[in-house]
C-alpha cells in the first residue's frame, strides 16, 4: 500500500506540493496529475524548477464546464485510488481537482488532508468557495496556514483535533527559490507587474477592456510588465495594449525574479498576493 498519494491540478497546486514530497521522502508517494489548465511546457518546466519527479499517473483532464472537469477528474481519481489504495491522500487548494479528489476519497473512505484549509472569501458565487465549503466538511485533517483559517473551520464544527496549523508551504517553495535560484536585476526603472487570469476579469469584455484602459494609464508612468496567461491571450487581441510590455506565459523561476526586482504587483492571482506580500 502506498502511504501517500498527493492529488494536483494547476500550476499552484505543484508549488505547494514540493516541500511537503521533500519532507515526507522516508515515505513510499505517488503524484496523481489531473491535467487541470494543461500547458504541458509550463508544468514540465515547472516541475524541473521545484525539482519534482515525473508524476507517476498524468490524467490529461484539460478544460471543459466545471460539472464536465471535475466528472472526468473523479472517474480517474477513483481508477487510480481503487488500484492503488493509499494510507493518506493529500489535496491542496480550492480547484476543480481538490474537490474531485475529496469527493473519491469521500466515497471510497480514504483518508484524505486538505492543505490550505479554512479559507474563505464568504462569496458562494465563486466556484473556489464552493469547492472550499465542500472540500473542508469531508477531509480528515484540516492543514491550516493562519489563525483566521482555524477559526473559519471551528465555527463551522470542525473539531479542534481535526485542525492543524502547519504554515505556508507556497512560501516554503518561494524561500527555495530565492535561495538556490542565481537572479540577474530586471533593470534599475521601477516598473509594475501585472498577471491576470479569472474568469470574472478575462472573460467580459467591458471588464477587461476597463482593466486594460487603466494599465495603459499608468504605463505612463511607470513600466507595465504583463506576462500573459494563455486564458487572457485570445482576449487581448480585440484590444489595443500599446504601452505594455506583454511576455509570454513565464516559469516559476522567472515569475520569481520579476515579483522579487517589482516596484508594485497587480493581479488576481491570490498566490501571487500572498508571495508578494512575504517578499513586502
Amino acid at each position: 500500500m502506498t502511504d501517500v498519494v498527493h492529488i494536483v491540478g494547476p500550476r499552484p497546486n505543484l508549488i505547494k506540493l514540493a516541500p511537503l514530497w521533500r519532507a515526507l521522502q522516508p515515505l513510499s508517494q505517488r503524484i496523481l496529475f489531473t491535467g487541470q489548465h494543461r500547458s504541458p511546457e509550463l508544468s514540465t518546466l515547472l516541475m524541473d524548477e521545484l525539482e519534482l519527479p515525473v508524476p507517476d499517473v498524468d490524467l490529461q483532464v484539460g478544460g471543459g464546464t466545471h460539472a464536465d472537469q471535475t466528472a472526468r477528474a473523479m472517474l480517474g481519481i477513483e481508477s487510480e485510488l481503487s488500484l492503488h489504495p493509499p494510507r493518506l491522500v493529500v489535496l491542496y487548494g480550492d480547484v476543480n481537482s481538490t474537490l474531485a479528489g475529496a469527493l473519491v476519497c469521500a466515497k471510497l473512505g480514504v483518508p484524505f488532508a486538505h492543505v490550505e484549509a479554512g479559507l474563505r472569501s464568504f462569496d458562494r458565487t465563486m466556484p473556489e468557495e464552493v469547492n472550499r465549503l465542500v472540500v473542508d466538511r469531508l477531509a480528515t485533517l484540516h492543514l491550516t496556514h493562519c489563525e483566521e483559517a482555524d477559526a473559519n473551520l471551528l465555527s463551522e464544527g470542525i473539531l479542534p483535533d481535526q485542525i492543524h496549523r502547519v504554515g505556508n508551504l507556497m512560501i516554503d517553495s518561494l524561500q527555495r527559490a530565492l535561495e538556490h535560484a542565481a537572479f540577474g536585476c530586471e533593470g534599475r526603472e521601477r516598473f509594475l507587474l501585472v498577471t491576470l487570469h479569472r474568469p470574472a476579469n478575462v472573460d467580459d469584455p467591458q471588464r477587461l477592456a476597463t482593466i486594460v484602459g487603466a494599465l495603459r494609464e499608468l504605463s505612463k508612468e511607470t513600466r507595465v510588465v504583463f506576462p500573459v496567461h494563455p486564458r487572457t491571450l485570445a482576449r487581448l487581441e480585440r484590444l489595443s495594449t500599446q504601452g505594455l510590455e506583454l511576455l509570454p506565459p513565464v516559469g516559476y523561476l522567472r515569475l520569481v525574479q520579476l515579483l522579487r526586482d517589482a516596484a508594485g504587483v497587480l493581479t488576481d492571482s491570490g498566490g501571487l498576493q500572498e508571495e508578494a506580500a512575504f517578499l513586502g
